[in-house]
């Protein structure tokens, strides 16, 4: 983190600077007090290094001070959160007063405090809220008291103590209530699941807390209301479904409730609708949710008598050790199956028993790999899925039988995979991102080539130690049971005969073999997903970025960068076009760039390139000389957008114009908010949050998606080479941010432009004119020539008259004013008296103009769903 510049603020003010701003920059406080020495700061971004000669603090004494601040920082939260002190000092004390901490009340006090059918059956109405001052076990009030304090402290600060004492107090006996009538009904109507815990009776506070933290999303911003509700809804959907038990009910149902109530009685009725979210954030929630999936069987094996519907099929995701009953049935049917039986046992008693895990690791190696978009982890995960439903109907097949309850069993156990593929597909294009072709050829012989390794190792040396195996191995034979090598335990009675190894050594082979391909399949699968998505030709890339680097070109010529771009270069090598194919037209990224004598000629190489393909050249958003040198070559063009360009050297906001700029910067010295410099991949953890919180806000209030081609996002944000200047307050919360790309000119940044601007919608309100301001304040003592505000898509001064495809452009900017903006930003920019410069599109054939425009839309909005085509085709209308 840097301060801006060397010299003051306040000599670009004048003395209209306020007075708290010229004492603080004199080392002074706003009381007077003197300020600590300032820290040495370094140019893009972080904190300065510590000084290399200075002594280091001692490993002990690092960890007591750490130690320390968290105790402080805890117990400073714990005060300004006294319903939490007394709901957790109030529910242990209870349960020591009682002797429940062990394990939980005894039958006696459990039947006069614990809600369920029982109790309320007899007529005890008050143990929906007496169960909430006991837990059933020390486990249970350890992540009972977990959730207490994640959960209360955050509601005590947003809803106020006596809210957040009714919202708990209301959710306890809305979940337990409708719980357990839930139960109650399920078990009358003959429903298996429901009928096997009627009887049970549960104590516990979580099912009034999970009402709270429903009820507490909707105080959070967009991006962490959705998470926060998504948890709300998974983490007691999951117990419900796989754990089964009364308790799980409740709590999913007190969840409910509170989403309702929290929903109805929120003060903005903007949040009953539904917020879009990124394509980031989608792709993150889908995680998730396969997450949730994948721990759910794992959860439930944590339970003795689980038995939740999704439960009953669990095997298929998570083997479990066979009990004795369950060897002694295998024995008494044959001893073919007794062998087999005891085989699956000793795997139990291996490292090999990680194999029972292998699914639940897939999913979660998928999960990553779906947090990130990739197209791979899409299929893979489709695939499993489809997998495991051609099994289930399979398995049904192979039972024989139309029984009830088996019909009932079978179609729980379908529900997951089909959710979860309908779920993926129907999300599909937002997992757009391909794997390099190197990363994926080296991703293929890994995973293949240690499968032939492991496979060659067991059948090949088991062929070696024939007698070690029962009945004595064959090469037929143990190729017949290498499917057995490489899936879970539980999928032996599935499989055919194969030899069982009975010797050392091929129990040696039997436990490894599968195992090590596995271990290596997953490492190398989660390497590959957490690699960096680069462009289609990595090589090209970074052939077009040096040539940027050294050369430079336009205002947006940085665009080129970005991924999705492909590259076309001049037979010298001295020029670049960065452009994408959308419905065979080539739609280009602003100017060619590279040396300034060879710009011009890319235009017509290019369209000799182009042509040579069957497609149609478009250069959009290019500056006049570029529509110079189309023009010669008989190309029509019109202006699409406006780029606004502030001069630097001799910028001072003096004068009346600049009235609204001073204003924003003295509110902002008044309000105690800096702007910092950071590079985002250097930012803390806890800025980039906030970004992500402030941005998806921003995205989810459209309605409609989240633009691209010429306008980036968080993705864009993570390049060494941008900046980005944060406003923040003293208590390091985020008010806006804007990121700002270099313009290159002979090796060196002579000036920059504005991409990435969002703000907090309840922070300060003169944020963006103050971290404009204050960038351009920044670049001039850096010695930058100029700095773009960026140009404005369907949006222009009006200098020239229109013509009749013009008029249109213009009508469609007026009609997506209010879903975009686009004419209220370039008036905003208005404040910083830019000098204005057209941007146009050149094209070489007045017929291709319906490709183009499909295409241009195709690039702005990629994931553009026919639902939100509908929405916004009613905006238009309206």
């Amino acid at each position: 983190m840097i301060r801006l510049g060397a010299a003051p603020v306040s000599s670009f003010l004048g003395e209209r600077a306020p007075q708290s701003l010229r004492a603080r920059e004199r080392g002074q406080g706003t009381g007077g007090e003197q300020a600590g020495p300032r820290v040495p700061e370094q140019p893009h971004g972080g904190p300065a290094a510590p000084d290399p000669g200075a002594p280091a603090p001692r490993r002990p004494q690092r960890v007591a001070r750490a130690a320390a601040g968290f105790g402080n920082r805890l117990a400073a939260r714990v005060g300004e959160a006294p319903l939490t002190l007394v709901l957790l000092v109030g529910l242990w004390a209870v349960g020591a007063a009682t002797r429940s901490l062990g394990h939980g009340p005894s039958d006696a006090l459990l039947a006069r405090v614990g809600t369920g059918v029982p109790t309320l059956g007899e007529g005890r109405w008050w143990t929906p809220l007496s169960s909430m001052f006991w837990c059933s076990g020390a486990g249970a009030y350890v992540a009972a008291s977990l959730l207490l304090l994640l959960v209360v402290p955050a509601a005590e600060r947003r809803l106020g103590a006596l809210r957040t004492a009714g919202a708990l107090v209301a959710g306890q006996l809305a979940g337990t209530l409708a719980g357990t009538a839930v139960v109650a009904v399920g078990a009358r109507l003959g429903e298996q699941w429901t009928a096997s815990v009627v009887d049970q009776t549960a104590v516990g506070p979580t099912a009034g807390l999970f009402a709270l933290a429903g009820v507490l999303g909707y105080r959070l911003t967009v991006l962490w209301r959705r998470r926060l509700h998504l948890l709300v809804v998974l983490v007691p959907l999951v117990m419900t479904l796989y754990v089964g038990h009364l308790q799980s009910v409740q709590r999913f149902s007190g969840a409910l409730a509170g989403l309702a109530v929290g929903a109805l009685l929120t003060r903005r009725r903007p949040h009953l609708r539904s917020h879009r979210s990124s394509h980031t954030e989608t792709r993150v929630l889908i995680a998730l949710c396969l997450v949730a999936a994948a721990l759910g069987p794992m959860i439930a094996s944590l339970y003795d008598n689980a038995t939740g519907p999704f439960n009953t099929f669990s095997e298929i995701y998570l083997s479990h050790r066979l009990t004795p009953e369950e060897v002694a049935d295998f024995c008494a049917s044959s001893a073919r199956d007794c062998a087999r039986a005891h085989a699956v046992e000793r795997i139990f008693d291996t490292p090999a028993r990680l194999m029972a895990t292998l699914f639940p690791a897939l999913l979660l190696v998928l999960a990553e790999g779906l947090r990130r978009g990739l197209r791979l982890a899409w299929r893979i995960t489709v695939v499993t899925e489809l997998l495991w439903t051609f099994m289930l109907l399979w398995l049904f097949k192979e039972t024989g039988t139309r029984a009830g309850g088996v019909v009932q069993y079978f179609v729980e156990a379908l529900l997951l995979p089909l959710v979860t593929g309908g779920l993926l597909l129907a999300t599909r294009k937002r997992f757009p991102l391909r794997l390099p072709r190197a990363v994926l050829g080296r991703l293929t012989a890994v995973v293949g080539g240690m499968l032939v390794v492991a496979a060659a190792a067991y059948t090949g040396l088991g062929v070696l130690v024939a007698r070690q195996f029962e009945p004595g191995a064959t090469f037929r034979g143990l190729v017949a049971g290498l499917p057995a090598q490489f899936l879970p335990p539980a999928y032996n009675d599935l499989l055919p005969d194969y030899p069982i190894a009975v010797g050392p050594l091929a129990r040696l082979l039997e436990t490894y073999c599968g195992l090590a391909f596995w271990v290596v399949a997953l490492v190398a699968l989660l390497v590959a997903f957490r690699r960096p998505v680069v462009h289609v030709d990595a090589e090209d890339a970074a052939r077009a970025r040096t040539l940027l680097t050294e050369h430079g070109g336009g205002t947006l010529s940085f665009l080129t960068t970005w991924d999705g771009n492909h590259y076309w270069f001049d037979e010298e090598g001295r020029a670049a076009v960065a452009y994408r194919v959308l419905n065979t037209v080539a739609l280009t990224t602003g100017d060619p760039f590279g040396a300034p004598e060879a710009r011009a000629r890319a235009v017509a190489g290019f369209a000799r390139y182009c042509d040579a393909r069957g497609w149609t050249p478009c250069f959009y958003s290019v500056t006049p000389e570029t529509r110079a040198a189309a023009g010669q070559l008989g190309w029509r063009s019109l202006q699409v957008a406006e780029d606004t360009v502030v001069a630097l050297p001799d910028l001072a906001f003096t004068g009346r114009k600049w009235q609204d700029i001073r204003t924003a910067l003295n509110k902002a010295g008044k309000q105690g908010i800096t702007a910092e410099w950071w590079s985002y991949h250097e930012a803390p953890l806890a800025l980039k949050e906030q970004i992500r919180a402030i941005s998806e806000e921003w995205v989810s209030e459209k309605g409609l998606p989240e633009m691209g081609f010429t306008l980036g996002g968080l993705e864009e944000l993570d390049d060494p080479a941008v900046r980005l200047l944060i406003a923040v307050d003293s208590d390091r919360s985020v008010h806006g941010l804007t990121s700002w790309m270099p313009v290159y000119e002979n090796g060196e940044a002579v000036g920059w432009t504005l991409d990435f601007m969002r703000r907090r919608s309840d922070g300060f309100r003169g944020v963006t004119e103050f971290l404009i301001a204050s960038a351009a304040l920044g670049f001039k003592q850096e010695g930058a020539r100029f700095l773009s505000l960026s140009g404005a898509p369907l949006a222009r001064s009006e200098k020239e008259p229109p013509t009749g495809l013009q008029k249109t452009l213009d009508w469609l900017g007026r009609a997506l004013e209010p879903v975009y903006g686009f004419r209220s930003l370039l008036a905003f920019k208005a404040k910083f008296q830019p000098e204005y410069r057209p941007m146009y599109m050149a094209y070489p054939d007045p017929a291709a103009l319906p490709s183009i425009t499909r295409a241009i839309g195709k690039a702005y909005l990629p994931h553009l769903t026919p639902a939100q085509g509908v929405r916004l085709m009613r905006k238009l209308s309206a």
